[in-house]
């Protein structure tokens, strides 16, 4: 179920002043546990007649996530997976078997990303591990603080945003810092792993307050920047509008979803402002050709029109069930939540048509695409190549 953590800046402690207030605000926030909406429980799963069906190809065991947010990589012959405890595994691709299994000796908070011959993972020191596709570490790096997303690779440069909202642009060779972006935060923020997408020679980044910025890999130079989402409130936990997900992008616009704010798209170019709607989302998006799918803040499925941002349809069935970001494939659109249930709903209407427990533990990253299939990771550690039909 969705428990969403404030940070207070500095990270070291609480604000005086104003942020001794905001101290009460931090502990009623995080202590409030699993989310509930004016005492509203999870919505229970609804029956359904069923018109496809999930089928579990390979399972592998690749450890706990602990307290983080973790995702496997997938590279064109094999799949990289990682415990919260800093195992790090490589599988075969079409059978799951491991190929090798190393110890990182870090606390993983972020990772696994892999490109161009690296595996890349984090920590929560905020140290950057590059291994081969052998397993031999090539170099250690540090940032600024955790690493609480995926460390990216494109064109020579290993891109990796930390926990304080910087993004540091590494030489994938050696590691040595290439570049720095930093830009200034609001003293309440959410505490996201909200990445960065890289689309063409640049990345796509989301930040606090609602503000998106575009960079140049190659030196961390601004292209363009924007506000998606203003903040709006009376107090500091109302007027949070931080961008927590990663923006989706193609050759076209670009698009990006606040919490408690709004979603937008812009020209990916030039960044001039498409279209915009309020709807609210920790979870983020994906972007398929006409469509955009999102799952909002209170797990409501939602297929938007590319182009306008239209309504097409809209699944509220999984209400307060914590849906993570959806993955459309073929003729289906696919959310876990935090039961442990993956659910296959119609691209068409968004009708659920497929419906499959994993472990029971909470599915908290979106599926990815693999040979025709899902590739989902489960929190505590299972790793399931799945096909829907």
């Amino acid at each position: 179920m969705m428990l969403t953590h404030i940070f207070l800046r500095p990270f070291d402690k609480l604000r005086t002043g104003q942020g001794s207030g905001l101290a009460l605000l931090f502990v009623l926030f995080v202590l409030g546990g699993c989310s509930t909406k004016d005492g509203v429980e999870p919505a229970k799963l609804v029956e359904f007649s069923e018109k496809a069906k999930f089928e579990v190809r390979w399972h592998a065991d690749i450890g706990d996530s602990g307290a983080n947010f973790l995702q496997p990589a997938l590279t064109k012959n094999a799949i990289y997976g990682v415990s919260g405890k800093g195992t790090l595994t490589r599988l075969d691709r079409a059978t799951g078997k491991p190929v090798w299994r190393i110890e990182s000796g870090i606390s993983v908070s972020g990772g696994v990303g892999s490109g161009e011959g690296l595996t890349l993972i984090g920590s929560d020191k905020g140290d950057v591990l590059a291994y081969d596709e052998d397993g031999k570490l090539l170099w250690k790096s540090k940032v600024s603080s955790e690493v609480l997303t995926v460390p990216q690779v494109a064109n020579g440069v290993v891109i990796v945003r930390s926990g304080d909202g910087r993004i540091a642009g590494l030489n994938m060779a050696d590691g040595k810092r290439l570049w720095l972006y930093e830009r200034s935060t609001p003293a309440l923020v959410v505490r996201s792993h909200a990445g960065v997408t890289l689309q063409r020679g640049v990345a796509f980044a989301g930040f606090a307050g609602g503000k998106l910025a575009v960079l140049n890999i190659k030196d961390g130079s601004v292209l363009w920047e924007t506000s998606v989402s203003q903040p709006r409130g009376n107090t500091e936990l109302e007027r949070i509008s931080d961008i927590t997900s990663d923006p989706v992008a193609d050759d076209e616009q670009v698009c990006a979803i606040a919490f408690q704010g709004r979603v937008a798209c812009y020209d990916a170019a030039q960044g001039s402002p498409l279209w915009n709607r309020d709807i609210s989302s920790d979870k983020g998006l994906m972007l398929l050709r006409k469509y955009l799918y999102l799952s909002d803040a209170n797990g409501s499925v939602i297929s938007l029109d590319k182009a306008s941002g239209g309504t097409v349809w809209k699944n509220e069935q999984l209400f307060m069930r914590d849906a993570t970001a959806p993955y459309a494939l073929g003729n289906y659109v696919v959310v876990g939540d935090y039961e442990g249930y993956l659910h296959g709903l119609s691209r068409e209407d968004g009708g659920f048509v497929a419906r499959i427990k994993l472990d029971g533990s909470e599915i908290q990253a979106a599926p990815v695409g693999l040979d025709d299939g899902l590739l989902v990771q489960t929190h505590g550690g299972g790793l399931y190549s799945l096909s829907i039909h």
